[in-house]
Parts: structure tokens; C-alpha cells; sequence
């Protein structure tokens, strides 16, 4: 009789211990009771009965989703290769188990969705200069539609963008073709700076008497300094003027 209630009181003792559970700080228990859900298990030793009750761990800290390569048409119709990574965390452990089923995947399914769809909406040169707007549109996205799951995503990244190798070739002759434009402008804009300059000059020393005179002596000056045999001369236009006046006597 006393063996008999031993062996009782060791499979209840054996029943309570496979009962016991462990739930870790960065984790959630979700509690079912006949199948139905029944309650949420904090952290620390929690108590499931055996056949009657089951659960769910659930880890609520921040998780990374690769999303893989997509081959995604810009609204300019040139093909490129993009993948990013999303940044999420589950909010609320219930929903997540019960709204949607493998919550992991279906995030990865909908970022993938979604960031086609969003690099559809732009250009190539947007999708190129404002790639943190165009990651923030496809995380509002799907911080939006993940919110019936109990999920929260903080942020999404594009990674990489790839393109085709003759439209490397392409935007390098445009990138070329632009510094070349400016380089032109920047001459130009030079040469009318010069010329306005050599205007003002001129009129000042057509203004001053004497003033072209003494800019030929120091052109001569000048001259003398240099070592070449080359020597050349100029004759202002006031002597030029003064012989022909000379004559008209």
C-alpha cells in the first residue's frame, strides 16, 4: 500500500515538473488552455498542466529581416537589382501568434511587396539621391500593415542598388556630359568677367591723359626683363594721333 502511494505521489511530482517552464526576460509566453487562449506568461517560473495546456515563446527583442534581392522597373523603366534589411520588434506577443502565422516569413514576403511597389513609384536618379525617403515610404508601409500582429517596425534600409552594366556606362557619360557643361559655363562666365574688367581699364585710360603713355613704359619694362631676343613695341594711338593732326596743318 505504501509503494503503491509512492508511486502516486511521484507521478504527480513527474507531472508538475514536465509542467514547469522557464520563460526568459526577453520573452513572452502565450498560454492555451484546450486550444483557447487563456492568458500571457511573464518572465520567470511559470506553470503549464500537461495535456490541458499549452504555450509559445515569443521573443520581443529587435530582430533583422534580410530581404532578399528583387528586380524591381523605376517609373522610368530601367531595371535594378535592390535588397535592404528591415528592423522590427514584437509589441504585442498575442496578436503575433494568433493573427498571423509565422510572422517572421510574412514580414520578409511583405517588405519585398512593398519595396517593389515603392521603387515603381520613383525615379531612377530619386531612387539614387533620396534613398532614406524612399526607405522611410516603404517602412511606414509596413509598420502600417504589420500593426493587426502586434509588430513594430523601426526602421527599413536599402542596402544595395544594382544596375545593368550599360547603364553604368550611361550615367557615366551623363555624369560626364554634365561636368563638361559646367566646366563651359564657368569659362564663360570667366571670359565675361575679363571682358567687362579690360572695358573698365579702357575706359580709364582713355580718360586719364598721358595714362596709355605710361602703360607702354611699364609694358617696355617688362620687356627688358625677359631674356628673349623678340622685342616688340607698341606706339600708343595718342602719338599716332598728334602726327596725324600735323598734318591736317
Amino acid at each position: 500500500m505504501i509503494g503503491i502511494i509512492f508511486y502516486i505521489l511521484g507521478a504527480i511530482a513527474l507531472f508538475i515538473l514536465t509542467g514547469l517552464k522557464i520563460v526568459k526576460e526577453y520573452e513572452r509566453g502565450v498560454r492555451f488552455t484546450f486550444g483557447k487562449f487563456t492568458g500571457m506568461m511573464s518572465p520567470g517560473l511559470r506553470l503549464v498542466i500537461p495535456i490541458i495546456q499549452s504555450w509559445q515563446r515569443v521573443d520581443i527583442r529587435v530582430k533583422v529581416a534580410d530581404v532578399p534581392d528583387q528586380e524591381s522597373i523605376t517609373k522610368d523603366n530601367i531595371t535594378v537589382g535592390i535588397n535592404a534589411v528591415i528592423y522590427y520588434k514584437v509589441i504585442d506577443a498575442k496578436k503575433a501568434i494568433i493573427e498571423v502565422e509565422k510572422f517572421n516569413y510574412a514580414i520578409s514576403q511583405l517588405a519585398q511587396t512593398t519595396m517593389r511597389n515603392i521603387i515603381g513609384e520613383v525615379e531612377l536618379d530619386e531612387l539614387l539621391s533620396k534613398r532614406d525617403e524612399v526607405s522611410e515610404k516603404i517602412r511606414v508601409i509596413v509598420d502600417k500593415e504589420t500593426d493587426p500582429w502586434g509588430i513594430k517596425v523601426n526602421s527599413v534600409e536599402l542596402k544595395d542598388i544594382t544596375l545593368a552594366q550599360e547603364m553604368k556606362r550611361v550615367i557615366g557619360k551623363q555624369a560626364e556630359a554634365e561636368r563638361e557643361k559646367r566646366a563651359v559655363i564657368i569659362k564663360a562666365e570667366g571670359e565675361v568677367i575679363a571682358a567687362n574688367n579690360m572695358a573698365k581699364a579702357a575706359k580709364t585710360l582713355a580718360s586719364a591723359p598721358g595714362a596709355l603713355h605710361l602703360r607702354t613704359l611699364q609694358t617696355l619694362n617688362d620687356l627688358s626683363s625677359d631674356q628673349s631676343n623678340t622685342v616688340v613695341l607698341g606706339v600708343p594711338l595718342e602719338i599716332l594721333r598728334a602726327f596725324e593732326g600735323s598734318k591736317k596743318k
